[in-house]
């Protein structure tokens, strides 16, 4: 599939406030065009390389600042669950204020839901920041290409120095957040969510857990080291071999990709 096409699948399969947010991948494209075309006129050509520069650096000004406010929402939002987690244990749990098995048993499935989401989405920015970033290294390769400049090493140093491509903190947070789904939530809560999920994807087809396998597996499918982008790539990605991810392929067009 070509980037363009999976870009706009992404785009499509990702939260609905983030889809303004990612690479204008189509535009730019459009300028490097009109700036290699041998029927464009010099100035014009000169116009179209100014606004195919500023452009660029407007992208990497919005995903930075988009990222940002995601990471900081994201810390404050992996406190706040902590919390609950501790104030569901003090108050409904053995030992607590008010001890109540049913109590407990509710108001944790309704943490472990939250933060199921919580996981899904921190997923999703990751996602974001790899296609993101692999959408500006095929769109400076065909600029290098096409024109001859020489402004993919440059630009790319540039991007690799980004907040929006330091995913260290979010992709911490996610592994702390599946940690503490399986040290806090018993095997048998566990596996009545997994089932719930698994009905979700072939019923529904929508929702956020959708929505972070689709994200995953478009991680795994830009990590595989194609010789299209060759060392500006991302490194592989390993995927767990689960149940889900295979049901969500079974049930979802993204197999074609």
């Amino acid at each position: 599939m070509k980037f363009g096409k999976r870009l706009k699948q992404q785009i499509e399969e990702t939260l609905p406030a983030w889809r303004d947010k990612f690479l204008s991948y189509k535009e730019l494209k459009k300028l490097v065009r009109l700036i290699s075309s041998a029927e464009s006129p010099e100035f014009g050509k000169a116009d179209a390389g100014a606004e195919f520069m500023y452009l660029l650096n407007n992208e990497i000004d919005k995903f930075n600042a988009f990222f940002m406010e995601q990471e900081e929402d994201f810390i404050i939002r992996h406190k706040e669950l902590q919390q609950r987690i501790k104030r569901v244990k003090d108050t409904w749990g053995p030992g607590g204020t008010k001890p109540s098995e049913a109590e407990y048993k509710d108001e944790m499935a309704k943490v472990r839901k939250d933060m199921v989401d919580f996981h899904g989405e921190m997923v999703l920015l990751v996602n974001y920041s790899n296609i993101n970033y692999t959408g500006l290294a095929k769109i400076l390769k065909k600029y290098d290409k096409r024109t001859g400049g020489l402004l993919r090493l440059p630009f790319i140093q540039k991007v690799l120095q980004q907040p929006f491509f330091v995913t260290d903190l979010v992709s911490k947070l996610v592994k702390e957040c599946e940690n503490t789904i399986d040290q806090v939530f018993p095997v048998e809560v566990e596996a009545e969510i997994v089932k719930e999920q698994r009905e979700a994807i072939t019923v529904a087809g929508k929702g956020i857990f959708r929505n972070t396998v689709a994200a995953l597996l478009s991680m795994q499918e830009i990590r595989r080291g194609s010789s299209t982008y060759g060392h500006f790539s991302l490194p592989p990605l390993d995927l767990p071999d689960s149940d889900l991810i295979h049901s969500f392929q079974l049930n979802s067009p993204i197999t074609t990709v």
